[in-house]
């Protein structure tokens, strides 16, 4: 296996997984607490973050541990400068295995739990305190990321991220989705953490508008090379991936295809 399809696979494998997580502790707080919405929300939540604290742990050393696609284009787009992001043809190899790996972790999930394979969900989120709701998740996160990694800081990211996607399951408004892949994937399960599929386009379309915001936000806060912040991230250009965890380097076959 080449290493651009290894970092796919980790990609995939680790979205299919935190989306599996979302929905199925979904089913299972909905299961265990059908009277209360907020111990659900809560049980959901915290199931959610620690299940991406772990995956970050797992792949972040393979691929980054991005898990979304606003992540990757954020950082195709912050590397432009400087080439140390990904590069156009991992960013269309990480893209698709997101997606793919969302909707596969859905059906896991259904499966586990005996529900039909794929079900459109009937739960609508719509709206503009919604939207804005996402715009906020997203850049937060966005910004927690990069920022991170521009202050070499980057081995706080896994409870860094899972304790910011914790919180903001309560302080935004749409539970904090901030990932076009997980929206997708949460159409096909009518359960507690579905989109009906009419809702996903106004969620991504905030979502980007959020990630856009968040790499704007880290370009001011954060900007490369300046005396105050000096070198804003300890990897050299050849070491990948540049988010999550500081990894070993790669192998050679992988690092050749890097920009």
């Amino acid at each position: 296996m080449t290493g651009l399809a290894r970092r796919a696979l980790a990609e995939a494998v680790g979205t299919g997984l935190l989306v599996t997580a979302v929905i199925g502790s979904g089913i299972m707080a909905q299961r265990l607490s059908p009277s209360d919405a907020g111990l659900q929300l809560l049980e959901n939540s915290i199931a959610t973050a620690f299940a991406l604290t772990v995956l970050i742990l797992i792949m972040g050393p393979v691929s980054g541990a991005h898990f979304n696609p606003v992540v990757s284009l954020a950082d195709w787009l912050l590397g432009r400068r400087t080439g140390e992001g990904l590069d156009g043809r991992t960013l269309l190899a990480y893209l698709p295995a997101q997606i793919a790996g969302a909707l596969g972790g859905a059906v896991l999930a259904n499966l586990m739990f005996e529900l039909p394979v794929a079900a459109a969900s009937t739960h609508e989120r719509t709206g503009p305190a919604l939207w804005l709701g996402e715009i906020v998740a997203t850049a937060g996160l966005v910004a927690l990321i990069f920022a991170l990694v521009r202050t070499g800081r980057a081995a706080l990211a896994p409870p860094a991220v899972g304790a910011y996607i914790g919180a903001a399951y309560w302080f935004t408004s749409s539970t904090s989705f901030a990932n076009p892949a997980v929206t997708l994937g949460r159409t096909v399960t009518d359960t507690f953490a579905g989109i009906a599929p009419a809702s996903a386009p106004g969620f991504v379309a905030a979502q980007l508008i959020g990630a856009a915001l968040g790499v704007a936000l880290v370009r001011l806060l954060h900007p490369l090379n300046t005396p105050e912040t000096g070198r804003a991230a300890d990897h050299s250009p050849e070491e990948h991936p540049r988010l999550a965890l500081p990894t070993s380097r790669p192998d050679q076959e992988g690092a050749a295809g890097l920009g």
